[in-house]
């Protein structure tokens, strides 16, 4: 069954491609230090099939079956380590850029909702 296979390719195929690599690319050398990106990826995929028939007892009829599947991939930047010959230190990604844009947004549509609703 060709649907079956197809199914069933969905996490093969999201596995090997979902890598912090596929995304960011290798660890870069430069003045005696290696940087390394460091992301979390997350995979999900969902999939079904079917199928229906018509009649009764010996009489039924295949009416028609399908299916369908799909899968995506989220990337989040975490930050990078850095190795030099004195350390190795971890460098976050600051996320308060992200809480302030996301506050400013929210006030941003509650002022247009007072204002509109005048």
């Amino acid at each position: 069954m060709e649907i079956q296979k197809y199914l069933e390719s969905i996490p093969v195929t999201l596995s090997s491609t979902a890598h912090v690599k596929t995304i960011f690319g290798d660890p870069v050398e430069a003045h005696g230090r290696t940087i390394i990106p460091v992301a979390r990826v997350q995979f999900g995929f969902g999939a079904g099939s079917g199928g229906g028939a018509t009649g009764e007892g010996s009489e039924r009829k295949r009416q028609g079956e399908g299916g369908g599947g799909g899968g995506g991939v989220l990337c989040l930047p975490l930050g990078i380590v850095e190795i030099s010959a004195g350390e190795t230190r971890f460098l976050p990604i600051r996320r308060g850029t992200r809480r302030r844009m996301a506050a400013a947004a929210l006030a941003g549509f509650i002022l247009g909702w007072l204002v509109l609703r005048r």
